[in-house]
């Protein structure tokens, strides 16, 4: 595999640590800046907002330069971000910090992905993208485990320091290692809009905001949820966010060996577990046993959820994927951002560090419920599209099954 993987491969861990360190960091934070615990927050839901702002708008930008040009001036973004949020002085700065560094995360992995499969053979390039994408996980098994730590032994500013020298080091081999595309970084922005008419499109990215975003009602308040529920001593939740970073490992090569063969199958597995297992934390969560081996399920069947949702996306918006696919990546963060949200609004209701698990596994059922529709719609558009072509109607055995391409 070329080099210039690498560089993207270290730029993904960056972003991925960056988006999931602050659920290690949040009570930190909080005391640092003397904000509760629901305010502070606000340093996922904003960053998560961010995306989904970021991912369209620079990716609309990214069609008036090369690949290599947008993925440098992505990185230089992302390092300033993360610097700003550590240096901040205040609680607004620091909030300003995560939106800067949350406008790169979006667009630099579908432009990425597209250098990914451009660096190799055709025959390869699944397996390019595949580990650029790799960065991402890993992020959750080292990146965060060693951010929380970083908090602990210093301070909770250390850690974005060492996101923002993760950032330098991804620039630096971007520049150095990735050669210069001159094709431009997406199709013409009408030709990318148009697929949005598609209303499949829009039901997909509602899947993604109400499935992947029940994960982040839960995970946002880990490290309260464990420290103060749950009992465990504030230096083990760097063992938990691995163990949760070890389960999206899992969950992602489980989800992308069957997504391919039966994708609407493997995504109703996974909301259904995802929403078991959330609803259970409620319990669970009392009991040091119980509450590790549920944070690994939620990180299995939350990133299960991943690769058929992205499928979803990039199959009814085939045409012109480039903005339909940065656009799913802005779903998973809204989807991240109001989960969030919703969690904080509970616990400030006085319900409980728990009580965010069940507004996780309401919004996932919800999911589960938008992904059954879409499928019969699909198939009921399909048996009237076969009606007005052949002028008769389509028998059982013409109908397509679920997950089936139509």
């Amino acid at each position: 595999m070329p080099l210039a993987l690498l560089a993207l491969a270290i730029g993904a861990f960056g972003i991925g640590t960056t988006e999931f360190a602050v659920m290690g960091l949040l009570p930190d934070m909080a005391a640092g800046f003397g904000v509760s615990i629901p305010l502070a927050g606000y340093a996922t839901t904003l960053y998560a907002l961010g995306v989904v702002v970021g991912a369209p708008l620079m990716t609309a930008l990214g069609t008036r330069f090369t690949r290599k040009q947008m993925l440098t001036l992505l990185m230089g973004l992302f390092i300033v971000g993360n610097l700003l949020t550590g240096l901040a002085p205040n609680f607004g700065i620091m909030l300003a910090g995560r939106i800067v560094a949350a406008f790169t995360h979006g667009a630099f992995f579908g432009i990425g992905a597209l250098v990914a499969a451009d660096l190799v053979a055709p025959q390869k390039r699944a397996a390019a993208i595949s580990m650029m994408f790799s960065g991402l996980t890993i992020a959750n098994v080292v990146g965060v485990p060693a951010g929380t730590m970083l908090s602990q032994q210093f301070d909770w500013r250390t850690t974005f320091y060492a996101i923002a020298a993760l950032g330098v080091l991804a620039l630096l081999g971007v520049v150095k290692l990735v050669p210069a595309h001159s094709a431009k970084a997406a199709s013409r922005i009408g030709s990318e809009l148009a697929v949005f008419r598609n209303p499949q499109v829009g039901l997909a990215m509602l899947m993604t905001i109400l499935g992947f975003g029940g994960v982040f009602a839960a995970v946002t308040y880990l490290a309260s949820m464990m420290t103060e529920v749950t009992g465990f001593a504030p230096s083990s939740v760097i063992l938990l966010t691995a163990v949760f970073g070890l389960g999206m490992v899992g969950g992602n090569l489980v989800s992308g060996r069957f997504t391919d063969r039966a994708m609407m199958p493997m995504l109703y597995i996974a909301l259904t577990g995802l929403a078991l297992v959330l609803a259970a934390f409620t319990f669970t969560a009392h009991d040091k046993v119980g509450a590790t081996v549920t944070v690994a399920l939620i990180g299995f069947f939350g990133f299960a959820t991943v690769p058929p949702l992205q499928k979803r996306v990039m199959d009814q918006a085939a045409s012109a994927p480039t903005l339909a696919s940065a656009g799913n990546i802005a779903a998973f963060n809204f989807g991240n951002a109001l989960a969030a949200w919703l969690g904080g609004i509970v616990i400030s209701a006085g319900l409980g560090f728990t009580a965010p698990n069940w507004v996780g596994a309401l919004m996932t059922v919800a999911a589960l419920g938008v992904a059954i529709f879409a499928s019969a719609l699909e198939r009921r558009t399909a048996s009237r599209s076969r009606v007005v072509a052949g002028g008769v109607p389509a028998t059982v055995a013409d109908q397509p099954v679920a997950g089936q391409a139509v």
